[in-house]
Protein backbone atom coordinates (compact mmCIF):
# COMPACT_ATOMS: atom_id res chain seq x y z
CA UNK A 1 0.00 0.00 0.00
CA UNK A 2 0.86 3.80 -0.91
CA UNK A 3 1.55 5.99 2.24
CA UNK A 4 -1.45 8.43 2.66
CA UNK A 5 0.83 11.10 3.51
CA UNK A 6 0.29 14.29 0.62
CA UNK A 7 3.38 14.98 -1.20
CA UNK A 8 4.42 18.35 -1.62
CA UNK A 9 3.46 18.18 -5.24
CA UNK A 10 -0.50 17.60 -4.29
CA UNK A 11 -0.21 20.23 -1.24
CA UNK A 12 2.11 23.19 -1.95
CA UNK A 13 0.97 25.03 1.00
CA UNK A 14 3.03 24.20 3.86
CA UNK A 15 1.55 23.61 7.24
CA UNK A 16 4.19 22.71 9.19
CA UNK A 17 5.80 26.16 9.44
CA UNK A 18 3.89 29.05 11.30
CA UNK A 19 2.62 31.60 10.00
CA UNK A 20 2.26 29.98 6.55
CA UNK A 21 -1.44 30.16 5.97
CA UNK A 22 -1.45 33.71 6.70
CA UNK A 23 1.74 34.96 5.28
CA UNK A 24 0.30 37.43 2.22
CA UNK A 25 1.78 36.69 -0.84
CA UNK A 26 4.35 39.89 -2.73
CA UNK A 27 1.19 40.55 -5.27
CA UNK A 28 -1.23 40.73 -1.97
CA UNK A 29 1.03 43.57 -0.94
CA UNK A 30 1.80 44.70 -3.84
CA UNK A 31 -2.49 45.45 -4.47
CA UNK A 32 -2.69 46.86 -0.91
CA UNK A 33 0.16 49.43 -1.58
CA UNK A 34 -0.84 50.69 -4.73
CA UNK A 35 -5.23 50.24 -4.37
CA UNK A 36 -5.62 50.25 -0.93
CA UNK A 37 -3.27 52.11 1.26
CA UNK A 38 -4.14 55.36 -0.37
CA UNK A 39 -7.90 54.65 0.03
CA UNK A 40 -7.28 53.67 3.60
CA UNK A 41 -4.97 56.90 4.29
CA UNK A 42 -7.87 59.38 2.80
CA UNK A 43 -10.35 57.91 4.80
CA UNK A 44 -8.16 58.38 7.97
CA UNK A 45 -7.19 61.90 7.17
CA UNK A 46 -11.36 62.83 6.76
CA UNK A 47 -12.53 60.83 9.67
CA UNK A 48 -9.48 62.86 11.77
CA UNK A 49 -11.22 66.34 10.65
CA UNK A 50 -14.87 65.15 11.21
CA UNK A 51 -14.75 67.07 14.12
CA UNK A 52 -13.69 70.64 12.29
CA UNK A 53 -16.32 69.65 9.97
CA UNK A 54 -19.22 69.77 12.27
CA UNK A 55 -17.51 72.91 14.82
CA UNK A 56 -18.06 74.67 11.24
CA UNK A 57 -20.94 73.09 10.34
CA UNK A 58 -22.42 74.35 13.72
CA UNK A 59 -21.10 77.88 13.24
CA UNK A 60 -22.43 78.53 10.59
CA UNK A 61 -26.29 77.15 11.36
CA UNK A 62 -26.23 78.45 14.70
CA UNK A 63 -29.05 80.29 15.11
CA UNK A 64 -31.19 78.10 12.54
CA UNK A 65 -29.82 74.55 14.61
CA UNK A 66 -30.85 76.40 17.92
CA UNK A 67 -34.55 77.10 16.43
CA UNK A 68 -34.70 73.66 14.92
CA UNK A 69 -34.10 72.44 18.31
CA UNK A 70 -36.22 74.63 20.10
CA UNK A 71 -38.67 73.95 17.89
CA UNK A 72 -37.70 69.62 18.43
CA UNK A 73 -37.80 70.23 22.18
CA UNK A 74 -41.53 72.64 22.36
CA UNK A 75 -42.92 69.27 20.22
CA UNK A 76 -41.57 66.58 22.84
CA UNK A 77 -42.66 68.78 25.65
CA UNK A 78 -46.62 68.93 24.56
CA UNK A 79 -46.00 65.26 23.37
CA UNK A 80 -45.06 64.29 27.19
CA UNK A 81 -47.37 67.03 28.64
CA UNK A 82 -50.47 65.33 26.79
CA UNK A 83 -48.99 61.91 27.65
CA UNK A 84 -48.82 62.34 31.42
CA UNK A 85 -52.31 64.16 31.12
CA UNK A 86 -53.70 61.69 29.43
CA UNK A 87 -52.54 59.30 31.90
CA UNK A 88 -53.77 61.28 34.89
CA UNK A 89 -57.21 61.31 32.93
CA UNK A 90 -57.23 57.11 33.26
CA UNK A 91 -57.06 57.35 37.45
CA UNK A 92 -60.49 56.37 38.27
CA UNK A 93 -62.43 59.28 39.96
CA UNK A 94 -59.10 62.02 39.86
CA UNK A 95 -60.72 63.64 36.59
CA UNK A 96 -64.28 64.11 38.21
CA UNK A 97 -62.44 65.24 41.93
CA UNK A 98 -60.11 67.93 39.55
CA UNK A 99 -63.48 69.09 37.75
CA UNK A 100 -64.90 69.76 41.31
CA UNK A 101 -61.73 71.43 42.47
CA UNK A 102 -61.86 73.67 39.11
CA UNK A 103 -65.29 74.20 39.80
CA UNK A 104 -65.02 75.03 43.22
CA UNK A 105 -62.41 77.63 42.18
CA UNK A 106 -64.21 79.45 39.62
CA UNK A 107 -67.32 80.20 42.11
CA UNK A 108 -64.65 81.45 44.25
CA UNK A 109 -63.18 83.46 42.02
CA UNK A 110 -66.42 85.06 41.03
CA UNK A 111 -67.74 85.33 44.50
CA UNK A 112 -64.42 87.57 45.12
CA UNK A 113 -63.32 89.61 42.10
CA UNK A 114 -66.09 90.08 39.68
CA UNK A 115 -69.80 90.47 41.67
CA UNK A 116 -69.12 93.70 43.29
CA UNK A 117 -67.65 96.78 41.71
CA UNK A 118 -65.13 97.59 44.31
CA UNK A 119 -63.99 93.92 43.74
CA UNK A 120 -63.72 94.27 40.16
CA UNK A 121 -61.16 97.37 40.39
CA UNK A 122 -58.92 95.56 43.22
CA UNK A 123 -58.67 93.03 40.39
CA UNK A 124 -57.67 95.71 37.46
CA UNK A 125 -55.90 97.10 39.94
CA UNK A 126 -53.67 93.59 40.53
CA UNK A 127 -53.69 92.62 36.51
CA UNK A 128 -52.25 96.79 36.20
CA UNK A 129 -49.37 95.54 38.93
CA UNK A 130 -48.55 92.00 37.38
CA UNK A 131 -48.55 93.91 33.85
CA UNK A 132 -45.72 96.78 35.35
CA UNK A 133 -43.65 93.86 37.11
CA UNK A 134 -43.79 91.89 33.55
CA UNK A 135 -43.66 94.79 31.02
CA UNK A 136 -41.82 97.40 33.17
CA UNK A 137 -43.51 100.51 34.17
CA UNK A 138 -47.04 102.06 34.21
CA UNK A 139 -46.70 104.22 31.88
CA UNK A 140 -46.13 102.00 28.89
CA UNK A 141 -50.03 100.26 28.39
CA UNK A 142 -50.45 98.61 25.54
CA UNK A 143 -53.92 100.16 24.59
Amino acid sequence: MESMQPTETQNPIRTDLPGSLSKPSSSTEQIWSEYVEPVWDSVMSYLANVPDYIGSFFSGYKKPLIVLGAILASFVTVKVTLAVLDAIDDIPLLAPILQLVGIVYTGWFVWRYLLKDENRRELLAEIDALKAQVFGSHNNTLS
